[in-house]
Parts: structure tokens; C-alpha cells; sequence
């Protein structure tokens, strides 16, 4: 398995929050019917979220690399 690079994982944040806040949004307006707080809640959250997910998945491909570094498949077969 490869490294995802940077801008893969960026690409993958900002899509799945796109998802993510339209729902968000979406719920603020169903809750309060006004649309200046959902779309403010919404893109606050977005943005939030896409540092914080392309951060996971930077540290996530750190992990997984140190892990799996020099080892064969079969070794790690072996140690569960």
C-alpha cells in the first residue's frame, strides 16, 4: 500500500465536507428556519473540519508507514 500524498488527501477533506456541512446547514435551518445561521454554522464547521481531517490523514500515513517500514507481509501474518 502507498502513501496517499498531500494533495490527495486534501482533495478527499474538502469533498467529504462538502457532504458534511451541507448536512450540518441543513440541520441548523431545520432547528432555527434561518438560513444566514446555517450557512454560518455550516461553512465554520467546513473549514474547521477540513484542517482537522487532512491533519488525521497526514498522521495516519505516518503511522501506518512506521508500522509496516521493512516488514513483510507474511512477518506481520505471523505476530497476531
Amino acid at each position: 500500500m502507498g502513501q496517499d500524498s498531500h494533495l490527495h488527501s486534501l482533495i478527499k477533506a474538502v469533498s467529504w465536507r462538502i457532504f458534511g456541512s451541507a448536512a450540518t446547514a441543513g440541520l441548523v435551518y431545520l432547528f432555527t428556519h434561518n438560513k444566514t445561521a446555517a450557512l454560518s454554522v455550516g461553512g465554520a464547521e467546513a473549514f474547521g473540519k477540513i484542517f482537522l481531517f487532512y491533519a488525521h490523514e497526514r498522521l495516519w500515513n505516518q503511522f501506518r508507514l512506521r508500522g509496516i517500514k521493512g516488514r513483510t507481509r507474511s512477518s506481520l501474518q505471523t505476530e497476531t
